[in-house]
């Protein structure tokens, strides 16, 4: 039969085939005097099995191994990697969905919505309304993606102190806000980041202190109000000492 006949019969296209006499999976036949391949049953049958294998979710490479030989063991050895590939991937898919879930329960939306459950949580607890502190949620939803899932468990646990702080938090906020357009020499500039290394908690002002943080983004930011979190720092690292 020609590779069209063939390929109709398992189930697949001229191209799949051709593709699998390039990797090797399956030997080419000899060609007829009219220069078209001439496939057999046993051709039939080998292509079957690797559409077969390709189904159960091998890779190719995984296929060659399997049919080089027909060693049952072999199959056996790769299906249980597979299943245990596959039950991996079932647990993330859960949990992805269960994460929409609560996303979905959610009144508000927003593109921020789609930080970890955890960072969810924090950022719930603390006061809106300021243009500092959405800020600071940018922040706080920026680390949530750069951190892995211990670190940001460990990260999470040291805000939860911020939640419980809300309404001075919320003061602190609007402290900064009024600064905004203010010099780096203004008055009031000492004062906030006294209070807000208070706020800040013990584990929380250790990683600052005991880190070489980047702090480029204070760039971003009015001068008044990076030059409050400058000190806050300082004043970390003074009482470290």
């Amino acid at each position: 039969m020609r590779i069209g006949e063939l390929a109709a019969l398992v189930g697949v296209s001229t191209r799949t085939v051709r593709h699998y006499h390039q990797l090797g999976l399956m030997p080419e036949p000899e060609r007829l005097g009219n220069g078209y391949r001439d496939y057999r049953l046993r051709d039939a049958v080998l292509l079957a099995r690797v559409r077969r294998l390709v189904e159960l979710g091998l890779a190719l490479d995984e296929v060659r191994e399997v049919l080089a030989g027909d060693r049952g063991r072999e199959l056996r050895e790769v299906l249980v990697a597979l299943d245990a590939d596959l039950a991996a991937e079932e647990k993330a898919i859960r949990a992805r969905r269960e994460r929409l879930a609560r996303l979905l329960d959610e009144a508000d939306l927003t593109p921020d919505s789609a930080v970890s459950p955890e960072m969810a949580e924090v950022l719930r607890g603390l006061p809106r309304g300021s243009r500092f502190g959405e800020f600071d949620r940018d922040l706080l939803a920026l680390v949530d993606t750069k951190v892995g899932e211990a670190e940001r468990d460990e990260f999470v646990e040291m805000m939860r102190p911020f939640g419980e702080a809300r309404e001075r938090i919320a003061q602190i906020y609007a402290r900064m806000d009024e600064i905004a357009d203010a010099s780096t020499n203004d008055p009031r500039i000492a004062e906030i980041a006294k209070d807000l290394a208070d706020e800040v908690p013990k584990d929380m002002a250790a990683l600052a202190v005991g880190h070489d943080l980047d702090h480029r983004w204070l760039d971003e930011m009015p001068p008044a109000q990076a030059e409050v979190l400058r000190r806050m720092i300082g004043i970390l690292k003074a009482r470290a000492r």
